[in-house]
């Protein structure tokens, strides 16, 4: 019986029938106690979540047939649930608080219980708010029965390791979502990823960085966030000193990060890959891969010879940083360090991909499968070093063997990969999709009606709005699915970010150059202006999350609910009402922001609070005497259109300065100005314009109209900053400020009203 017809049968029969044989199996426990704990991975104490004491959470091993019985004891001060990644499950079990049930409350204890129907290499985590960021992931393992028929000798009974790949930051996550919906570009300091004026001029980009910024873009960018530390296993780096030369050992890798992607190379030789979220492919070699936020991949490595330790590493897609694991007993064989990206040919590739509308171009290329990687004009292991720089020659990985781990943090090119000329070199194997083959058939019945979707990835950086058809989770309506028909879903990515898309409950078909033995997987990377197409037979009711797994993409609202039609109410949810509500509370939700210039002319700054349509925004202004005066501006606006570059408003301004017997102002269209107990009225709208300069534009009730141009926060060096205002009131300003910290810079201005002044900006 084929796989899919298989799951079909169990998923659609065994699973009613579950009270009936449940004492025929073999029940598998696990209590799992959730609890708060303090850890220190870069020299400062933070907050995270422990499960039975350890981070990461506890590998879960089941075999097929088995029944999993799971106790999760909240004892931490919030609500929390876990979600079993890939698992075939009554929808009950599935974990998203107020969609499959209410949230695991304080104190509470809940019973996770489902059949084991599958087998392969899984992951679980949590799915309430921002936990799984701070150590709510571990893995699942889903043996296969010895007597299975489709046990592959030399590949299910090799020693196998568990790896779970992750990511720490020393930031509240709560704050790291809010700086991403600011726009601050702290992570890009952090990283040496600003691409700043200065940079362009160094790297001969500037014509680059111009075109950039006419096309109101933000900087070239391949990962949101800035981490203190990568980690595999909760370990920076770690050693499995039991095997010898000539062993063969299976890795079961689930990337549990939140929001990194991670490059896959291993110092003994090839790595065949032999599996791919929990399902088995035709076993294939490469000399790397990439593995999407929430995948997992069955690989196998060898052990080349004894007395050598090899180093398998994991090098975040930003290449921030590494982790790695060294398998074998003795000397350490590091493997060559990815050099540093090449952001401004990056940036060159988008501008030429960007239409000033802010859409795509087609550039008549057909991406689908990963089998393009755009983002390849960035690697200099496959494009050469920038002309910027000399070609270092690169160095054979024998030379390394003796180094400390430390010495092996060179950015040295991998041995083999560039020809005289930087070309892409033959010999360097990358998996993408179109390589992936099932060893069986995966066709769905043909005898199921098929409905055809589609859907548009869209979004920008410059707000953080990800979202599909320019619709969020709670803008859209539930997608009601009909038992037994086949779903054939085409995606196309028109953001100019990677989205790793996860859907809960069912494998889908990743359709590929294979047909009928087109894989299975249950999440699918989408390379920026790909279209990939799958498809799923619906066959296990319930409402189901379909949403990029990237969290601060899910939490701003990137995804969408799969319901089935006339399906039995959930039990444990009581109130789908008050549920609904919650859940679309996350891309709902209003983000903070504020800063203040204590300068030495007087107090200016700026509050905001803002979500995925609505801003509120007030600046003031505070002189130290009555000349300089103050002036309060409130607008709160409605954002429109996919880019956002568009907002109309309406606001209160609040002004007062003490002027001279009869003085009167005019304004450019002579208009009277007066700056005496003005308190007004106004609505008008801000617009983006090329090179990110915000124009705005507002009438007041009293008749009178100005237009402003403003842009802050010009990248004029990596942590030097410049912004200018001027508006039909004749007000000018002009400021620098030095980036000192997350929080703090150091910044010097004129304003017409206020003068000259230096001050410290305290940013909160």
């Amino acid at each position: 019986m084929p796989f899919i017809k298989r799951n079909e049968w169990i998923v659609g029969g065994a699973l009613m029938l579950l009270p009936l044989f449940s004492n025929a199996q073999k029940v598998v426990r696990y209590d799992l106690y959730v609890q708060d704990t303090l850890v220190n991975y870069s020299g400062k104490e933070r907050r995270a979540i422990a499960v039975n004491g350890q981070i990461p959470m506890p590998t879960l091993t089941f075999t097929e047939g088995d029944i999993a019985e799971i106790y999760v004891h909240n004892q931490l001060k919030e609500n929390t649930a876990l979600h079993w990644h890939g698992i075939f499950l009554p929808n009950r079990e599935d974990g998203v608080p107020y969609l499959t049930q209410m949230p695991i409350e304080p104190g509470k204890t809940h019973k996770y219980t489902f059949p084991i129907i599958q087998n392969g290499t899984y992951w679980y985590h949590s799915h309430s708010g921002l936990q799984e960021q701070i150590g709510m992931h571990g893995s699942m393992v889903l043996k296969k029965k010895p007597d299975d028929k489709t046990f592959r000798k030399g590949i299910d009974d090799l020693p196998e390791v568990p790896l779970i790949l992750s990511e720490w930051t020393d930031l509240k996550p709560e704050n790291v979502h809010r700086m991403l919906h600011h726009a601050d570009d702290w992570f890009a300091i952090k990283k040496g990823a600003t691409q700043s004026y200065s940079e362009a001029i160094k790297a001969g980009h500037l014509k680059t960085k111009l075109k950039n910024e006419w096309k109101r873009m933000a900087a070239m960018d391949v990962s949101d966030v800035y981490y203190e530390q990568f980690q595999i296993n909760g370990q920076h780096q770690s050693s499995f000193s039991q095997f010898k030369g000539g062993d063969k050992v299976r890795l079961r890798i689930a990337n549990g990060g939140a929001s990194t992607y991670f490059w896959l190379t291993y110092a003994g030789g090839k790595i065949t890959v032999v599996g791919n979220d929990g399902n088995d492919v035709e076993p294939i070699e490469v000399d790397r891969l990439m593995i999407a936020t929430a995948e997992t991949y069955d690989v196998v490595i060898t052990i080349p010879d004894d007395g050598i330790a090899y180093e398998f590493l994991a090098t975040p897609e930003d290449r921030s940083d590494d982790t790695s694991v060294f398998f074998g007993k003795g000397k350490k064989q590091l493997t060559s360090r990815l050099p540093k990206l090449k952001y401004f040919e990056g940036m060159k590739m988008m501008n030429d991909m960007m239409k000033m509308d802010g859409s795509m171009h087609s550039m008549g290329m057909d991406m689908s499968l990963q089998t393009m990687d755009m983002n390849a004009v960035m690697y200099p292991e496959i494009t050469g070093p920038p002309a910027s720089k000399k070609k270092p020659t690169p160095k054979k990985a024998d030379e390394h063997a003796h180094h400390t781990i430390d010495a092996g943090k060179a950015n040295t090119s991998m041995p083999n990969e560039h020809s005289e000329h930087g070309a892409s070199s033959t010999d360097l194997v990358t998996l993408n999709y179109g390589m992936l083959k099932a060893p069986h058939s995966t066709v769905l019945p043909k005898e199921a009606p098929v409905r055809e979707l589609r859907f548009e990835l869209t979004g920008n950086m410059n707000r953080y709005l990800w979202s599909m058809d320019n619709k969020v989770i709670s803008e859209a309506d539930k997608i009601k699915v009909k038992k037994g028909e086949v779903l054939r879903i085409t995606l196309y990515n028109g953001s100019m970010m990677r989205h790793p898309m996860h859907l809960h409950g069912h494998d889908f078909r990743l359709i590929n150059q294979h047909g009928d033995y087109s894989p299975l997987k249950n999440t699918m990377d989408i390379m920026p202006m790909e279209t990939n197409v799958i498809e799923f037979e619906a066959n296990a009711e319930g409402d189901w999350f379909f949403h990029c797994h990237i969290l601060y993409h899910m939490m701003a609202g990137m995804g969408r609910i799969f319901s089935y039609e006339d399906q039995e109410p959930n039990p444990l949810i009581p109130n789908p009402k008050h549920a609904q509500r919650m859940l679309y509370a996350d891309d709902r939700m209003f983000h903070a922001m504020g800063e203040n210039d204590f300068a030495s002319n007087g107090l200016d700054g700026m509050f905001s609070l803002q979500n995925t349509r609505w801003g509120l925004t007030t600046e003031w202004s505070v002189g130290y005497n009555k000349e300089h005066g103050y002036e309060v501006e409130t607008h709160l606006g409605r954002y429109i259109g996919t880019m956002q570059w568009f907002m109309p408003f309406i606001g209160f301004d609040w002004r007062y300065r003490k002027m001279g017997h009869n003085e009167v102002e005019k304004n450019m269209f002579g208009q009277k100005n007066t700056k005496d107990d003005r308190a007004l009225f106004s609505a008008g709208f801000v617009y983006t314009l090329p090179w990110m300069v915000q124009l705005q534009s507002e009438v007041y009730h009293d008749g009178t109209f100005r237009m402003q141009l403003m842009r802050e926060d010009i990248p004029l060096t990596p942590r030097v900053r410049g912004g200018f205002m001027v508006n039909t009131d004749k007000e000018y300003m002009v400021d620098l400020r030095y980036i000192l910290t997350r929080q703090l810079s150091a910044r010097t201005h004129y304003d017409s009203d206020m003068g000259f002044g230096v001050g410290l900006v305290l940013k909160y």
